[in-house]
């Protein structure tokens, strides 16, 4: 059997073979066919190679969503490196780290980075073979059309095979070095094939993608593009008009999307609105869907299916989906697991939990990581036994769809007894004034921890906390029931929109970070 057969790159060749002229990635007015995209990352690759770049070398990239990114990814993994990804909002101090961690000996970042590459660390930025994205050449950097004009194009020398490394990405820690999560190829190519099965994934859609493609779910966009044939449509930042504007424009037919993303599109005119008849599909991630706001979405949209999407870096992204069609029959839920993943719920020494009780998700399937990088005891823990332990706690129902409770980290243990945040979240967010809540367990000399709930209101309201508390109280059982509300104005969040609820009980006053 070939290895090479199942990587992104041969469906890349595949796509240029079948559909050579038909666009693979847009980007404002710029845009790379499949051929272009094929020709561009072959010449980068044997630039690389000829400057002695290949299997066990690792290049890290820099830069936001621009045409580029896709060169760059498929010309590193062709030269058979392992590409580093970097999230494009780190400072110079916390890039430095990240690359000396890695052990990264190129960088490749847009021109309009080089204020956070000027800050690196100088022993950190010498070592590095700079390429600049979009920038001029000068004395002490390379340029990346410099690269691309460099040798012939042609399948570079080198044999990329499934098991090689592809990617590493850093989880989004909020206390100490976040760790970087080891991707092969066949990661990569699966979860990809998991894309196609599960979300029909069809080599006529055009899929537009606002989020930022350095993270784990916007990385896999690039692979299941090439998989199918279709076309993404990337944009550099959201914004709710444009991306409409965009769908109108390219007749876009699937789209992902942040909660926060949907609440902005919705609060546009019906006039905006009708722009986006072509979609048929939109994925949603980077946090749980409110229930009422995929109703709204449901509403306004007749013709679209909305499908959650519920994963993790170390799975490639994701683990289970709720599908369109089961949207209204199972709204609390996030599905059921991805076409080549097995889902099981267990307690503390990793025993099966019963049908309806809480326990922690574990996943296996040939998207698991493969580790983390010169992390092995880490590895080894959250690797055990072959599954990969998520630390995110759940249920199941009779159906096998799965509800997500919460963080293991974020449970609150008030009186001896566990109280899951999600649940009375879940419950805030159906208040008419709320537009989102985030929940916490804040001191308390009798109980040990206590509940306390954090509410941004929707514009132009101005909520109660004691009515909100008794909002609570009619829907759950006493001891769950926030003892406080405070009312603030946002919440931290990181760049898919997901709450950073460390930094909650930090500015809040929980007994203790629980996540560090």
């Amino acid at each position: 059997m070939h290895e090479h057969w199942f990587t992104v790159l041969a469906g890349l060749d595949r796509a240029a073979r079948r559909v050579p002229g038909k666009a693979a990635v847009i980007v404002g007015e710029q845009e790379r066919t499949y051929a272009e995209l094929q020709e561009r990352s072959n010449r980068l690759a044997a630039s690389l190679r000829a400057a002695g770049i290949g299997k066990g070398a690792r290049v890290a990239i820099l830069t936001g969503n621009r045409i580029e990114f896709a060169e760059v990814y498929f010309g590193v993994l062709r030269a058979g490196a392992t590409l580093v990804v970097l999230n494009a909002r780190l400072t110079g101090a916390e890039l430095s780290v990240l690359i000396r961690k890695a052990g990264a000996s190129w960088l490749f970042f847009a021109h309009e980075l080089q204020a956070a590459v000027d800050a690196l660390d100088p022993a950190v930025r010498e070592g590095l073979t700079r390429v600049t994205i979009g920038g001029l050449a000068m004395a002490d950097m390379r340029t990346l059309d410099m690269l691309l004009q460099g040798p012939a194009s042609g399948d570079p020398d080198v044999c990329v095979e499934e098991a090689d490394e592809a990617c590493i990405l850093f989880t989004s820690g909020t206390t100490g070095v976040p760790k970087g999560v080891v991707l092969t190829h066949r990661n990569v190519f699966y979860q990809a094939i998991n894309h196609l099965v599960e979300w029909d994934v069809r080599s006529d859609d055009v899929e537009v993608y606002p989020a930022p493609l350095y993270h784990g779910g916007g990385l896999a966009t690039l692979p299941r593009t090439v998989l199918a044939g279709s076309t993404l449509v990337l944009m550099p930042s959201f914004d709710a008009g444009a991306f409409l504007a965009l769908v109108a424009r390219w007749q876009a037919t699937r789209a992902v999307l942040v909660p926060t993303m949907c609440s902005r599109i919705l609060e546009l005119p019906p006039a905006a609105l009708a722009q986006a008849a072509s979609l048929r599909l939109a994925v949603t991630g980077g946090g749980i869907m409110p229930f009422e706001l995929k109703q709204r979405m449901i509403e306004k949209f007749p013709g679209l299916g909305v499908s959650d999407s519920y994963g993790q870096t170390e799975s490639t992204g994701s683990i289970a989906c709720l599908k369109a069609g089961d949207a209204l029959r199972k709204p609390a839920s996030v599905g059921r697991a991805f076409f080549l993943n097995e889902i099981r719920l267990v307690d503390e020494v990793d025993a099966d939990v019963a049908t309806g009780q809480v326990g922690e998700i574990v996943v296996t399937g040939p998207t698991v990581m493969k580790g983390y990088h010169g992390e092995a005891e880490a590895t080894a823990e959250t690797l055990r036994s072959g599954w990969l332990h998520t630390g995110d706690l759940g249920r199941q129902d009779e159906e096998g769809f799965l509800y997500i409770v919460g963080r293991k980290k974020d449970m609150i243990i008030s009186g001896g007894v566990n109280i899951y945040p999600r649940e009375i979240e879940d419950v805030l967010c159906q208040h008419p004034a709320v537009l989102e809540a985030a929940v916490i367990g804040v001191p308390d000399p009798e109980w040990g921890e206590t509940v306390k709930a954090l509410v941004v209101p929707k514009p132009g309201t101005q909520p109660d906390a004691d009515e909100l508390i008794a909002f609570c109280r009619e829907r759950l059982a006493g001891y769950k029931k926030p003892r406080s509300v405070e009312i603030v104005d946002e919440f931290p969040k990181n760049s898919l929109g997901k709450i950073l609820k460390a930094n909650l009980r930090r500015s809040y006053g929980s007994v203790f970070d629980p996540s560090g």
